[in-house]
């Protein structure tokens, strides 16, 4: 159930508080949307991935690591992103207890992310990723752009 309030609206269903000028009806969206097979939880390696699937949840992890905690600074750094994939990806990170997400009760509303301590545990983690795609980029590459050029050719 949505109440008003003066800076935005709250779900108490979800215990959500949605400030005006945000895709507050995306957090409704999320509600209601229901997965029809449960994932496999019964290794890390699959627990990890249902955390970070997601094409930016890494990159909005390190960033906002780097220190950039607005939404309109995360849209700057992953302009190929949508407003609102960003808006799901976030709060997808804020359920999955990844980072906490502070709303200033000012005039337009200001919200900020920052990692939790459980969260800032996964830097390291994606560090050692970024590393290995550093180390590997040329052959990753070409094999990334040959399954396009196959595509292509069909």
């Amino acid at each position: 159930m949505y109440s008003l309030h003066k800076y935005g609206k709250y779900d108490s269903d979800r215990d959500k508080f949605f400030p005006y000028g945000t895709d507050w009806h995306i957090g409704l969206f999320l509600c209601m949307y229901e997965r029809k097979i449960l994932p496999n939880l019964n290794c890390g390696l699959d627990l990890v991935a249902e955390v970070l699937y997601g094409k930016w949840k890494i990159r909005l992890l390190w960033f906002i690591n780097e220190g950039h905690k607005r939404p309109s600074e995360l849209q700057r750094k992953i302009p190929d992103a949508s407003k609102r994939v960003l808006t799901i990806q976030l709060n997808e990170l804020e359920d999955q207890e990844l980072i906490t997400k502070k709303i200033y009760p000012v005039v337009p509303p200001k919200v900020e992310y920052s990692l939790t301590e459980f969260g800032k545990t996964l830097i390291p983690v994606l560090s050692v990723l970024g590393k290995w795609g550093d180390e590997n980029e040329e052959r990753l590459r070409e094999v990334i752009l040959k399954r396009y050029e196959i595509k292509h050719d069909e």
